[in-house]
């Protein structure tokens, strides 16, 4: 493309896409996980600066990143457990997401996840804790899985959790396996692979520990449902 859709803003150790929230409704994410504190912070400022009615998300910060956007940005809003930063005021929610986990294991997906569909667009719900080992709890929140326009299963071990799901609700299920379990499970190569090959129809699979892509995904799906 040409014209209207090559705007960018070089930062000299990154070139920001201005113009990606005119073509997908979505600012860039600062992906923070090989860049230093500070270039975190000046990306964050200026992809606030270039979208000020929308919030703008950096995602797997360091403890040392954290600490510097509290102390540089005004208002962030950083959630150490999930590795997150936000700037901006909160966009209208559309449609609503369940954030489900097997266990407290998978928070930091979880909440990688949850900080995500927020901040693009949709409201999440979090059910923690209610893998197929203890499945009385999990089947105690079916109904509120079900009234959800989008399910994102979070689940590390043998990773049965999105198949479960898969036979109690007919929302879209997006699967995210962890590198959580005992003994030699691969980096979480086991729970993926076991979840690319649930027999339960309308389960889709993200790569192990993508609590950020399943967020995406699951938001602008809940957000063209939810009007």
């Amino acid at each position: 493309m040409t014209g209207q859709y090559n705007s960018e803003i070089d930062l000299g150790f990154a070139r920001l896409d201005v113009d990606r929230a005119e073509r997908t409704g979505d600012p860039e994410v600062v992906f923070g996980g090989v860049k230093t504190p500070g270039q975190v912070v000046t990306a964050l400022r200026t992809l606030h600066q270039a979208h000020p009615d929308l919030p703008v998300l950096a995602t797997r910060l360091t403890d040392e990143t954290i600490a510097l956007c509290r102390r540089e940005l005004p208002g962030v809003q950083v959630d150490a457990v999930g590795r997150t930063a936000v700037l901006g005021a909160a966009r209208p929610a559309h449609g609503r997401v369940a954030v489900v986990c097997a266990g407290t294991a998978d928070l930091p997906v979880v909440r990688e996840c949850a900080v995500t569909v927020a901040a693009f667009g949709s409201r999440p719900e979090t059910i923690a804790d209610v893998g197929v080992a203890g499945i009385h709890r999990l089947l105690a929140q079916r109904d509120r899985i079900a009234s959800c326009d989008v399910v994102v299963a979070v689940a590390g071990m043998e990773a049965a959790l999105p198949s479960v799901l898969g036979g109690l609700v007919g929302a879209p299920i997006i699967a995210v396996p962890t590198s959580v379990g005992y003994g030699w499970h691969m980096d979480g190569l086991t729970a993926w692979l076991a979840m690319l090959n649930s027999c339960a129809p309308g389960v889709l699979t993200v790569n192990v520990d993508n609590g950020f892509g399943a967020g995406v995904a699951a938001a602008r799906i809940a957000r063209r449902m939810g009007g």
